[in-house]
């Protein structure tokens, strides 16, 4: 099979198109052969060495495709089902193994790429709106990159639950896709000089006193900012690091800001069990279903032009899900 492969940490320039041998699935295990593997910031840090992986290293671990076999001891999928998924290592290939209880089923009706584009960044938007913060009517959120994949999704996702959203893009067609998804007022970020401190004033007035939570995917760049921004025992959200990482934090700070928190979540504890992973997946296909869910799927590359892909979405080039197509 043809796979993306890095040979060593570096710049997207490390990753090439080579051929490895089909992978054969072990008990409790699905072959699957990939019909589109989403492109996701975690997929750069591993490539880069930001977080440690074995080399040479395949990246990748979210896409959607159809069964091509099963391993023993599977009883709930069978061959020619399409599933999805989030956690399978070395998705940037013709065929990937998935562990079955791992396997989001693909309800008849959802297109390959938009089950593709769903998994991590859309379970992502879920936990965020639905568990870390249970967002309610008369919420205010701050959301940072909200033209982004899980920007666009949470934008939704919380304009559903009743809240109302600002957002920050960086430039005015980032700011129409923003709208677009419901965000009630969009901060274009770029056209302020000193962002920790010219964003918050602009927060508070948009908020009546400030966000009630921060979902922050941004982190060293954003993150005092975000601080800001929140009022009285506000929740700072942050879920990413797309400019850095955050350096560490006195916790002084959030007493003399308001008695503030802040959690660093990530998406592994939030569907931990088969049963919330597929909750989760579920919620989202059903809104995809009734037409309350919009997946922008902003950029498609063939899989041999990952390097491309990791380039653009560094470069912050892209909008909503960039996808990989075998």
């Amino acid at each position: 099979m043809k796979a993306i492969q890095a040979r060593a940490a570096g710049d997207p320039d490390v990753l090439a198109l080579v051929d490895l041998p089909d992978p054969e699935p072990g008990p409790g295990e699905l072959l699957v052969e990939v019909a589109a593997a989403g492109v996701n910031f975690i997929d750069t840090y591993r490539r880069s060495g930001v977080y440690p992986v074995p080399f040479p290293h395949v990246p990748g671990s979210e896409g959607a495709g159809r069964v091509v076999a099963v391993g023993d001891g599977v009883a709930d999928v069978a061959a020619g089902d399409r599933v999805a998924w989030s956690d399978a290592a070395g998705s940037y290939a013709e065929r990937v193994l998935v562990r079955a209880d791992r396997a989001l089923p693909v309800p008849d009706g959802v297109p390959d790429d938009v089950a593709a584009a769903l998994p991590l960044q859309g379970m992502t938007a879920h936990y965020l709106v639905a568990s870390t913060f249970p967002l309610e009517p008369g919420h205010q959120v701050l959301l940072h990159a909200g033209a982004g994949g899980v920007g666009l999704l949470l934008t939704q996702l919380a304009v559903s639950r009743g809240a109302r959203v600002v957002s920050t893009v960086s430039t005015e067609e980032k700011a129409e896709l923003a709208r677009a998804a419901g965000a009630a007022e969009v901060i274009r970020y770029d056209q302020l000089e000193d962002l920790t401190r010219e964003l918050p004033p602009l927060v508070r007035e948009a908020t009546d006193g400030g966000a009630h939570v921060v979902y922050d995917g941004v982190g060293r760049a954003t993150f005092d900012a975000s601080l800001a921004s929140l009022r009285r025992r506000g929740l700072l959200v942050l879920f990413g690091g797309s400019s850095g990482q955050v350096p560490p934090l006195d916790l002084q700070r959030l007493n003399a800001a308001g008695s503030l928190f802040v959690t660093r979540p990530t998406l592994g504890d939030y569907v931990a069990t088969t049963e919330e992973l597929r909750e989760r997946g579920s919620a989202l296909f059903d809104a995809v279903l009734d037409g309350s869910l919009d997946v922008r799927i902003g950029a498609r590359f063939p899989l041999g032009e990952a390097a491309q892909a990791h380039r653009d979405l560094e470069g912050r080039r892209t909008t909503g899900k960039v996808l990989l197509e075998p």
